[in-house]
């Protein structure tokens, strides 16, 4: 519910999140030592010397092992993203540190408050849901989340770079369903973990609201199955049930998790309501220009970008945000990144 306790809702998920941190330790709890490296200690954390930089972040590199690394810290099970992915470290280039992460991936297809702000039709939105990606993780880690650092990652993602960084990535590659080319990012969503998200509101810029809260969601989809059950669920489907792919473009396997567990319910005559857990998450969007909701609506054929550079963006967060929270709120410096090992001492 929009008013509920996150406390509570900290607890609802906390069961998913052990369950990941358990299913990476053979991955990275021996790396975790040079892991917490760049992981900043608040003693040792100037903020008026912070100096932001965006960094991309490639399959099988160091920074790829930081971002998983990092995630598994959130207080909610973070996805690895679904379809096509760009990710980010937000890196504090002076005190060598990371920030905080931005990862986006495909959207839903199905979002009603997203497809009620756009005012998409079912045809219009197969064709340019393309120019579309969800923020499928995004905020600050300590102890720049004590300092507002989250906004500063937040605002980042309306950065020139994050644009460019897609164009370059999938510009000029059709997609696997419709064979056509996303022409620019018109626009960004996200949802908030916990209800009502204090980190997505009043990010503003030059007047612009850039997170544009659009409703809830409606409280239903695979929370309660993020414990491991999952995993079991898909072996089961795997076993007994096929893919219902409506073309032959989706390819052999099942299109989400929704099918699999809608599947898997279905073979254990158990209903379908099982689904709704209640928790229900604001929806933003993040129009990446003016005409956005114009071009997403196909009411006009191209696209006119903002064009605000990171290094613009970030600027403005740190005075903005960052340093006067450092000013009047020392908290931050009590952070130990030793707080944060998740695994104990190899």
């Amino acid at each position: 519910m929009p008013g509920e306790n996150k406390d509570h809702l900290r607890r609802l998920h906390a069961r998913a999140v052990a369950y990941l941190r358990d299913k990476a330790r053979p991955h990275l709890a021996a790396k975790e030592p040079k892991l917490l490296g760049y992981i900043g200690s608040g003693r040792r954390i100037d903020p008026f010397r912070i100096r932001p930089v965006l960094l991309r972040v490639q399959r099988r590199s160091f920074e790829e092992l930081l971002f998983r690394y990092a995630r598994l810290h959130w207080s909610i099970p973070v996805s690895s993203g679904y379809g096509r992915r760009l990710r980010f470290l937000v890196w504090d280039g002076h005190h060598d540190k990371l920030i905080g992460l931005i990862g986006l991936s495909d959207p839903v297809f199905a979002l009603r408050p997203r497809d009620r702000w756009v005012g998409w039709d079912a045809e219009t939105k197969r064709h340019r849901l393309k120019s579309v990606m969800d923020a499928f993780v995004l905020g600050a880690v300590p102890p720049y989340a004590q300092m507002l650092g989250g906004k500063l990652v937040a605002l980042a993602v309306w950065s020139s770079e994050v644009r460019q960084a897609f164009k370059e990535r999938y510009g000029n590659r059709p997609t696997r369903i419709l064979g056509e080319r996303a022409l620019d990012l018109a626009m960004i969503t996200t949802t908030s973990a916990l209800g009502r998200s204090s980190l997505y509101n009043r990010v503003r810029y030059r007047g612009h609201l850039v997170y544009q809260p659009v409703g809830y969601t409606q409280g239903t989809g695979d929370l309660p199955f993020l414990n491991g059950l999952y995993q079991d669920l898909a072996e089961l489907v795997r076993r007994h049930a096929r893919p219902t792919a409506k073309r032959a473009e989706w390819g052999q396997g099942y299109r989400n998790r929704r099918e699999v567990i809608t599947k898997a319910l279905k073979l254990l005559d158990l209903p379908e309501g099982l689904r709704v857990h209640g928790v229900k998450r604001e929806v933003y969007v993040v129009p990446m220009g003016p005409d956005a909701r114009a071009f997403l609506r196909g009411e006009q054929p191209h696209f006119t970008p903002y064009e605000y550079s990171f290094e613009e963006l970030a600027g403005y967060a740190l005075e903005r945000w960052v340093w006067p929270r450092a000013r009047r709120d020392m908290r931050y410096r009590s952070f130990d990144p030793e707080t944060w090992r998740l695994w104990g001492r190899p």
